[in-house]
């Protein structure tokens, strides 16, 4: 049993909760009638708990030195950037509630006594994210959990993790006698079970074992259990006038334009959240996330226009939405599937983590077949760089002809399949979901940095095919090379290394980039992509 955790164990926590997530993000899903039964829940706390993990490994690589706080507020402010739906809002709240206690007390361990403080601003940030607050849902799972741990007489973290962890549980079981969708349908809150989950996560840690699949609370979809008479009605969100969910990132706002924001989407439609980071822990600008239910995207669009610089704009019809992509016939997932044809071994662990089933691009054609079939999938989209599409095209037509839709998109290369990747939402109708793909891949611009070959200490920037620069420092050339992508504009830099970077070179650039493009998230993944120094995309 761990007394405190450490920045490594933070980020043991993180993973863990991925995973879980990960493990159960179907069941999480089933669950998801209210405040809209779009069923996406569970595939919305992942990708935000993924974009939090992912903000943690780009910049606390190695978290054995760095200040827990620290680490859980990196964690908080990637999942503010990366929320997706409501659920994905609250839980950046909720993992900013558990950092500022540390951050502001510069806590040298996460001990009991700071995860019981973490709980209960959680519980105060997550009510105060909602405009229409309602009983049966994760702030009901949460609000137990947080009062469970203040009431707690010791300071021993493994004791306040499980008599909160505990709680939830209990609370989340009582979630439909508080919300009629709930009792209806016969389930509990999925996003009180995510949350659940979580807390699970960090027992797991705090305990020194195996995060194990932990089974859904007493009611089940397959077996509906009648309406209990205290259960509350549904109040607000959820209205079937508002058709479409908007959300973006919006920065240039101060919190007197943040709460005219607010007021304003609660004008236009419902589940309206506006959501922000602490800028006091890194001294960068304010940054928030907004969320709204509505039926005219444009004018929840405008406002922000009003309030600051929406960026990362994303409108979602819950028409288009086909939630039963996830169901499963025959044995076999019916939805849509991504099988990214790579080279080398290292990058084949980032495609996995972003949700893409891998394959060498040195496959053959059976072998292909058989990866295709062995994901269960309908529907499959293969990404291929130009000289790996050969053999996937021949694989893709056998796999049709055995009653699986497979399309090959080509991709210039490995930095544009991430983009594509990126953008993928297996509950999509699957053509919607390759349009996006496309389109994602093809917004991109793309630079590369190699070595020269007629100077072995100098390197080369290429944009397209055209050699743009030359340079003896590797950072300075990548600073120029990412500055000419941006001059276009662009507020995303991806870079992937490839195996002729310098050893130690993902930490310095990461560093570099950040100081000379603060306005643009930047994400440096380490991989071995052949013949290159980096891979660089702009979007």
């Amino acid at each position: 049993m761990l007394y405190s955790l450490d920045g490594a164990a933070v980020r043991r926590w993180a993973t863990t909760c991925c995973d879980a997530l990960a493990a159960h993000r179907d069941e999480i899903d089933a669950l998801n009638v209210f405040p809209v039964p779009d069923q996406d829940t569970g595939s919305n706390l992942l990708a935000t708990m993924q974009a939090g993990l992912d903000a943690v490994l780009r910049s606390h690589p190695d978290d054995r030195e760095i200040l827990p706080g620290s680490t859980v507020a990196m964690l908080a402010r990637g999942a503010l950037m990366g929320a997706r739906g409501n659920s994905g809002v609250i839980l950046s709240q909720v993992l900013r509630g558990l950092a500022e206690p540390l951050v502001a007390a510069h806590a040298l361990a996460w001990d009991g006594a700071a995860l019981r403080a973490g709980l209960c601003r959680a519980d105060e940030l997550a009510y105060a994210a909602v405009s229409e607050p309602v009983p049966g849902t994760v702030l009901s799972v949460l609000h137990a959990a947080a009062q469970a741990a203040a009431a707690v007489g010791s300071d021993e973290l493994g004791k306040v993790a499980s008599v909160a962890t505990a709680a939830a549980a209990g609370a989340l079981a009582d979630t439909p006698r508080q919300l009629a969708a709930l009792a209806a349908a016969g389930v509990v809150d999925a996003g009180g079970r995510g949350l659940t989950l979580l807390l699970d996560a960090l027992l797991a840690v705090v305990s020194e074992r195996s995060a194990g699949r932990v089974a859904t609370p007493t009611y089940s979809r397959r077996s509906p259990m009648q309406a209990l008479p205290e259960a509350a009605p549904a109040l607000g969100c959820g209205a079937t006038a508002n058709q479409y969910e908007v959300m973006y990132l919006l920065d240039g706002a101060d919190d007197i334009r943040v709460d005219w924001l607010r007021a304003e989407l609660a004008t236009l439609g419902d589940c309206v959240a506006v959501v922000g980071t602490n800028p006091a822990w890194d001294g960068s600008d304010a940054l928030w996330n907004v969320h709204v239910h509505c039926a005219e995207p444009s004018a929840a669009i405008a406002a922000g226009t009003q309030a600051g610089r929406p960026h990362r704009i994303s409108v979602v019809r819950f028409a288009d939405q086909v939630p039963n992509w996830a169901a499963h016939q025959d044995g076999h997932r019916a939805g849509h599937a991504v099988l990214v044809l790579v080279t080398g071994t290292g990058m084949a662990q980032l495609w996995r983590r972003e949700g893409a089933v891998t394959a060498p691009a040195t496959s053959s054609p059976a072998d292909l077949v058989t990866i295709l079939a062995a994901t269960g999938a309908r529907h499959i989209t293969v990404l291929a760089e130009p000289g790996a599409t050969s053999a996937a095209e021949t694989a893709a037509a056998q796999a049709c002809h055995a009653g699986q839709d497979v399309v090959v998109v080509v991709a210039a290369s490995a930095v544009h399949m991430l983009a594509a990747v990126a953008v993928h939402d297996g509950a999509r109708h699957p053509a919607q979901d390759r349009v996006a793909m496309i389109d994602a891949a093809a917004a991109l611009r793309c630079g590369e940095l190699t070595v020269a070959p007629r100077e072995p200490d100098g390197f080369l920037g290429i944009l397209g095919e055209r050699v743009v620069l030359i340079d003896r420092d590797a950072l300075a050339a990548t600073r120029e090379l990412v500055a000419r992508l941006l001059a276009a504009g662009g507020e995303l830099v991806t870079v992937l290394l490839g195996q002729d970077a310098p050893d130690g070179f993902a930490q310095m650039l990461t560093e570099q980039l950040h100081a000379a493009f603060p306005k643009a998230e930047t994400m440096v993944y380490a991989g071995d992509v052949p013949g290159r120094v980096l891979l660089v995309g702009v979007e």
